[in-house]
């Protein structure tokens, strides 16, 4: 499938590095690291089931979570150790910048100073001579826009990048940067192709709020958090966090496994075992069929604490729910109310 209205040939899934598998051992700041060995089974698994495309971010570590200085960094670098050895042009590699790397003035943010220094970060973390798709974190309220789009465009010209895309804007910020684009298209300026916005069975207000913007500037969604966090599955059912799960360093993670969620999950495990699959096999599946009804290209992001997991979850590339079945899980889904949706 191709990402938006460019001609860049992505797989239906993408693996991202936000959540890794955890090894047992603690590195100089007591912090539990990657583990690196499992990491790798789970890019071999998702190279040889055809997964083409890798989601990462300059700001991620891969097991914690809020990450301190000293970790920042660290999922890029993983990511680059791992697909050594693989054909770097049958990959596909995106990576963000804008979130906080260091405590200066120019330390974080979307300037054209702060991207230029962290294209040169990511590139020597991924030990990779370009990205393919670079995205703006999230809006930069003190830089104009056109000096982002701007020294995006120029990493494009010059070919460290060759996309552009933005996570976690709103729809007015994002017809900005599609129209400013356009306008000065004739002098090189390169308009977004993807958006990466959260999206799962249990939190759909994208629906509404993005997914027009998106069908009509013709942009991919990269969905990440497809399984809601970890808590579509199944891991949470009992009400006990698991060893190596999000929630085990993720505060925001634990504070959302309540009994009300936890009731709506169990309904919804019940149906998924009915049907002859996993929870997570069953979710997966949705967000991918939700493309025919809403009339965009929609990518989930999977993580993975094993490789196990990772090859359970890729079994949804295979699996067909019927127009009665996706009516009956929404109708589950909706119990759980949209002042309280995860």
């Amino acid at each position: 499938m191709k990402l938006g209205k460019s001609g860049l040939k992505v797989s239906q899934m993408c693996l991202g590095t936000w959540h890794m598998p955890r090894s047992d051992r603690l590195d100089e700041h007591s912090v539990r690291t990657v583990d690196k060995e499992e990491f790798s089974k789970v890019v071999k698994i998702a190279i040889d089931r055809g997964l083409n495309f890798f989601d990462t971010a300059n700001r991620y570590h891969g097991a914690m979570t809020p990450v301190d200085e000293a970790h920042r960094g660290n999922a890029e670098k993983v990511l680059g150790e791992a697909l050594r050895g693989y054909d770097r042009e049958s990959l596909v590699i995106s990576t963000k910048v804008g979130s906080e790397m260091k405590p200066w003035p120019n330390g974080s943010g979307l300037s054209r100073k702060h991207i230029m220094w962290q294209i040169r970060e990511s590139l020597s973390r991924l030990q990779m001579d370009y990205v393919d798709v670079y995205l703006m974190h999230s809006p930069d309220p003190e830089t104009p826009l056109r000096e982002t789009l701007w020294a995006m465009s120029d990493l494009v010209s010059s070919g460290r990048i060759h996309y552009i895309g933005c996570s976690n804007y709103e729809p007015e910020q994002i017809d900005d940067f599609m129209h400013l684009a356009s306008e000065l298209s004739w002098h090189g300026l390169h308009a977004p192709v993807t958006l990466q916005e959260g999206y799962n069975l249990l939190s759909r207000e994208i629906e509404t709020r993005l997914v027009p913007t998106a069908r009509h500037h013709e942009l991919a969604i990269m969905a990440y958090s497809p399984l809601a966090e970890g808590m579509l599955s199944e891991k949470y059912l009992s009400g006990a966090i698991p060893r190596g799960s999000r929630a085990t360093y993720s505060e925001g993670v634990r504070k959302r496994i309540t009994e009300d969620r936890l009731a709506i999950v169990r309904e919804l495990s019940a149906f998924a075992r009915e049907k002859g699959m996993s929870l997570p096999r069953l979710a997966l599946t949705w967000v991918i069929s939700k493309q025919e009804s809403l009339g965009v290209t929609i990518i989930p992001i999977v993580g993975a604490s094993s490789s196990n997991q990772l090859a359970d979850d890729l079994e949804a590339l295979d699996v067909k729910l019927t127009s009665e079945d996706m009516t009956a899980v929404e109708r589950m889904a909706a119990k759980l109310s949209e002042s309280d949706s995860l």
